[in-house]
This record gives C-alpha cells, sequence and structure tokens, in this order.
C-alpha cells in the first residue's frame, strides 16, 4: 500500500454517487493510518465552505461533514487556487484546516515518492 494517497474530488451534488466515494476512501484511508492529501476540485469546491457539506444528501452514504472533519483531523484538505477563484471563494471564507493551492502543489504531491493518486 502507498503511504500517502492524494485524492482529487473534482465532483459535487452533480455527481453525489462520485462525490461520495472520493470523501470516504479519504475517510477510510485516514482511519487506515495512511497519510491523505484531498483535493476539492471542480464543483466540490464548494464543500470548502462552513455549512455546504451539510447540505449534501445521498442516501446510505456517511454524511459528508463527518467524512471531512476526520480527513481535516488527520490529513489535508486543499482547494484549488482557480476553482476558488471561479467561485470567489477566498482564504477567509473556508473551513478551519483548509488550505487553497494550485496546480504546482497537488503535482508534487502527486509526484511523491510512496504516493498514489486517485481523481474522481
Amino acid at each position: 500500500m502507498a503511504k500517502k494517497l492524494v485524492i482529487k474530488v473534482t465532483a459535487g451534488a452533480d455527481a453525489p454517487e462520485r462525490c461520495s466515494q472520493a470523501f470516504t476512501v479519504a475517510a477510510v484511508a485516514v482511519a487506515s493510518g495512511v497519510e491523505v492529501s484531498l483535493w476539492l476540485t471542480g464543483e466540490s469546491s464548494w464543500f470548502a465552505l462552513p455549512g455546504r457539506a451539510a447540505e449534501f444528501e445521498l442516501p446510505h452514504a456517511a454524511p459528508l461533514p463527518d467524512l471531512i472533519d476526520s480527513v481535516l483531523a488527520a490529513g489535508k484538505v486543499t482547494l484549488c487556487t482557480q476553482c476558488a477563484a471561479r467561485r470567489g471563494i477566498t482564504e477567509e471564507d473556508v473551513l478551519e484546516g483548509v488550505r487553497i493551492a494550485g496546480a504546482q502543489v497537488f503535482v508534487s504531491e502527486a509526484l511523491g515518492d510512496a504516493t498514489q493518486a486517485l481523481v474522481y
């Protein structure tokens, strides 16, 4: 198993199953002791804002706020710079612990030693 998992989630409420899978995999990996970096891009960018994850509903899925909290507690959550800018989201707007960074940081993380990258 990779020592680090970088997950990019591009889906939000527009593709709820794919979105939920990404957050679930990230939370399970964190719970398993894997170093996790979760990237919010595209429509998942909205989940960097307080209260937005609580609006997400998918039957038979873990609550998104719980999944995000578990990743934030032991991993990293990053909001894509361009995605944030397109949505008018600033560092002052996001949940505590969420950073905003760009493609250079993503590439650097994804190409690290013993790292597996997944895109949802």
